[in-house]
């Protein structure tokens, strides 16, 4: 190409298959040939199907300082173009690596904090960052800055992914009968009437120690409660209570727990309270999916085989806060604790 020098390719490079949004070489073989024939560019584009803004900016970008347009060289010229890494968006100090690092030390996913980003700067595009380039930041780049936020951004605290295993069997230990879930209303189902709830224990070191979580299934909002010395059906039953009774009247509207034998005290939880409990299915923790979710988050505050007695009530309610104030992509950007705050002021 005339007044332009080739930088040296290897074939391979050459040669490397193309997603179709590139020009190959036969593309640009066809428009040298058409553009010495006198075709416009949007009759060259028709023939390839391309818009005519491709070939324009094709033969401006390859054609030699003359105006000559030849193939072979252009192409050239275009793969020696491709491969140019631009620096990452996180890997300079500013703005936006703050408020991507604050969020991650808030425990906040690289998705929340993508999106919430345009929330929070809807008029600055320079506050943008896809969620991919925060997870390349964390795992991949070590000019992102962000390799010392991995511990806290990881919820699990693993960097691979551990295979689900399915529950034992569990058979029913109570002397009332129970309600089971097949019976539950389809209001409750479908999410569509907010005061219905799921729950469950957390265990600590050889199950000595516990801790309720209660997840309200609309808004996903989180409450924690503190069994102080184990978890008997009585003293289960006992801080449920205490936790339902905080609620407005119409935020009772159902529970959701599994066949644990800490549920054995349940008829006398539904008389205190008004409120029903429905039982899960054997070995079937997705009938009570958003507590199982929350219980999996709760664990990076609260590790399996430690002592969760030496967690007091603000410790929980510390942690409670963390979760209901993070926003969520199910709720709209929104946080639990603004969707609940919403309920629990409706008249």
């Amino acid at each position: 190409m005339e007044g332009m020098t080739s930088p040296p390719l290897g074939l391979a490079l050459l040669e490397k298959p193309l997603h179709p949004r590139f020009l190959t070489l036969e593309d640009r073989e066809r428009i040298g040939d058409l553009r010495r024939q006198g075709w416009s560019l949007r009759a060259i584009g028709r023939e390839l199907s391309r818009p005519a803004s491709t070939i324009k900016r094709e033969i401006d970008q390859n054609a030699s300082a003359g105006g000559a347009y030849r193939a072979n060289a252009a192409h050239r010229h275009s793969v020696a173009r491709r491969p140019r890494p631009k620096p990452s968006k996180l890997a300079q100090p500013g703005r936006l690596r703050e408020y991507v690092s604050a969020g991650l030390m808030s425990q906040w996913s690289p998705e929340q904090i993508s999106n919430m980003l345009r929330v929070s700067f809807p008029d600055d595009e320079g506050m943008r960052v896809s969620t991919e380039t925060i997870y390349q930041a964390l795992y991949v780049q070590a000019r992102g800055g962000l390799k010392r936020e991995i511990v806290d951004a990881l919820r699990t605290g693993r960097t691979r992914r551990k295979p689900r295993r399915s529950p034992e069997q569990r058979t029913s230990r109570f002397i009332d009968p129970m309600v089971m879930i097949s019976e539950r209303p389809a209001e409750v189902e479908d999410r569509a009437v907010p005061g219905h709830w799921e729950g469950d224990l957390i265990l600590g070191a050889g199950n000595r120690s516990a801790i309720v979580t209660l997840v309200e299934r609309s808004t996903r909002y989180v409450m924690l409660g503190h069994l102080t010395a184990g978890h008997t059906a009585e003293e289960v039953r006992d801080v449920l209570v205490g936790l339902i009774g905080t609620l407005p009247a119409h935020l009772r509207g159902s529970l959701t727990w599994d066949q644990g034998a800490e549920m054995a005290a349940h008829k006398s939880f539904h008389i205190a309270t008004g409120v029903q409990v429905y039982f899960c299915d054997p070995a079937s923790p997705w009938q009570r999916g958003s507590n199982e979710n929350t219980n999996g988050l709760l664990r990076q505050y609260f590790p399996k085989g430690t002592d969760l007695s030496a967690h007091s009530p603000i410790d929980l309610e510390h942690v409670a806060q963390k979760l209901n104030g993070r926003p969520r992509k199910t709720l709209g950007w929104e946080t639990p604790a603004q969707r609940l705050h919403k309920l629990v002021n409706t008249d």
